[in-house]
């Protein structure tokens, strides 16, 4: 897109180089961008498109532009490029504002509230304990300590994405385009990592630990909370800082528990993405009606919306599916982690309850959780779902004992489904002696198949 100056070739001469975007939802928005086809209304100019501002206005300024472009095609492992989602991230941090650095004194108070949250749960639950340390983190350490599973996490969503927008197409298109097919892709995985960037900056403000979302982003084995976004959960609360401390790191430490004595548990999640992954299709049509939308005087706007999505994708019924298997396991494990920490508190904390029901509400209004994989993979966490498997889980132990509850995490086949969150109280029912012994024969059966 440099300009050759003196080496443009004739407007009127049959050598004009041809929009291999032609007909395509691609044309308009390159036309929208500010680009236009040499001939077609622009001044002239070398192959490609060139800078042309509207009737009566200036050319849009490329500078930033062509900033990112450059930066777009720097080699980089993956799909997703993530350097650029870690400045992103970081860049994002550091306007919303002050982000102080953890003191040894929270550190302290950190690793007292995991000790005694370690010995409630002990009382709770049969599970082994997960978390062997603990760390207080600044906003900018959680996303240098995370970014490493966020990029396993968007790497198969990304890749399918940026599939989807070269294959959107016609093959007589891509034929005529050659090259500009693989700039294409970079380009639309420089947006992933931009919109993931974006997003993971502005979870870094919300998050109050490393599994907040339901899943262990940091390091194995490591309790890590941010002491700053805790200060700021429990404003308002009329309840202590360590009463609030305490009920975070309880959640974070029965988070680890679980995920510890599960390990098939985060690749099931995991697959779960990129299953839904794995059928991504872009609406051209609906990309073609939003770059008619734009306003070619306000660059800003053009940027937003590539950062905003411009080019996600519908769900199909194959993700849909892949999405309802996620939902479900999320579900089971905060509704797993919601039953515990409540017996580990009883009789012992009075303000739990109140901190349970903020952390309903936070989680009902659209939390981090929700955000993060709504912006991933278009997930929306239905707290009904929530609700139906902290009754679950309560139902089973009230009426078979927190261990039987516990057994059901030792394979991903013995778990309860969809159908049973519908009826929890029919699937607490205890089995006589005969089911029992079935039950335990089948785990054993699926245990030694694994092995």
């Amino acid at each position: 897109m440099s300009d050759h100056g003196a080496d443009r070739p004739d407007d009127s001469g049959d050598d004009t180089p041809q929009n291999p975007f032609a007909g395509t939802p691609f044309e308009a928005l390159f036309n929208q961008l500010g680009f236009t086809q040499p001939g077609a209304g622009g001044s002239g100019g070398p192959a490609g498109f060139l800078p042309n501002g509207p009737s009566g206005t200036p050319a849009p300024d490329l500078n930033a532009l062509m900033a990112q472009v450059q930066r777009m095609f720097q080699p980089h492992e993956g799909t997703v490029d993530a350097s650029v989602t870690l400045d992103v991230a970081r860049h994002t941090t550091a306007a919303a504002g002050p982000d102080p650095s953890t003191t040894p004194s929270q550190q302290a108070a950190l690793a007292d509230a995991v000790q005694l949250a370690e010995m409630w749960l002990d009382h709770a639950t049969d599970l082994p304990r997960g978390a062997t340390t603990s760390t207080a983190w600044s906003r900018a350490e959680w996303i240098e300590h995370t970014a490493g599973t966020w990029h396993t996490l968007s790497e198969p969503v990304a890749q399918h994405v940026v599939d989807a927008m070269s294959q959107a197409m016609p093959e007589e298109i891509r034929t005529m385009a050659g090259p500009l097919i693989g700039m294409l892709s970079q380009a639309g995985s420089a947006m992933f990592a931009q919109q993931l960037g974006r997003g993971l900056g502005e979870l870094a403000g919300e998050v109050l630990s490393s599994t907040d979302i339901g899943l262990p982003l940091g390091p194995t084995g490591v309790a890590a909370v941010l002491p700053s976004n805790v200060e700021a959960f429990g404003e308002g609360l009329e309840l202590t800082s360590t009463d609030v401390l305490l009920y975070v790191v309880l959640r974070e430490c029965a988070h680890h528990r679980l995920f510890a004595s599960a390990p098939w548990l985060k690749p099931a999640l995991v697959a779960a993405i990129e299953e839904y992954g794995r059928g991504t299709k872009i609406d051209l049509e609906a990309v073609e009606r939003r770059a008619a939308e734009f306003d070619p005087s306000r660059p800003q706007e053009i940027v937003d919306a590539l950062q905003n999505g411009l080019f996600d994708p519908e769900p199909t019924p194959e993700q849909r599916q892949a999405l309802d298997r996620l939902e479900h396991l999320l579900a089971l494990v905060e509704g797993w982690v919601d039953e515990v920490v409540t017996q580990a508190t009883h009789d012992r904390m009075p303000a739990a309850t109140a901190l349970a029901e903020t952390m309903r509400r936070r989680r009902a209004s659209g939390g981090p959780a929700e955000q993060t994989f709504a912006s991933l993979v278009g997930l929306q966490l239905r707290p009904r779902r929530l609700r139906d498997a902290v009754n679950l889980w309560a139902a089973v132990r009230d009426r078979q004992g927190a261990e039987a509850r516990d057994r059901f995490w030792q394979h991903p086949d013995v778990l309860p489904s969809p159908a049973d969150l519908d009826d929890p109280l029919g699937f607490a029912e205890p089995s006589d002696d005969e089911g029992t012994d079935a039950f335990d024969a089948e785990l054993r059966r699926l245990l030694d198949g694994d092995e």
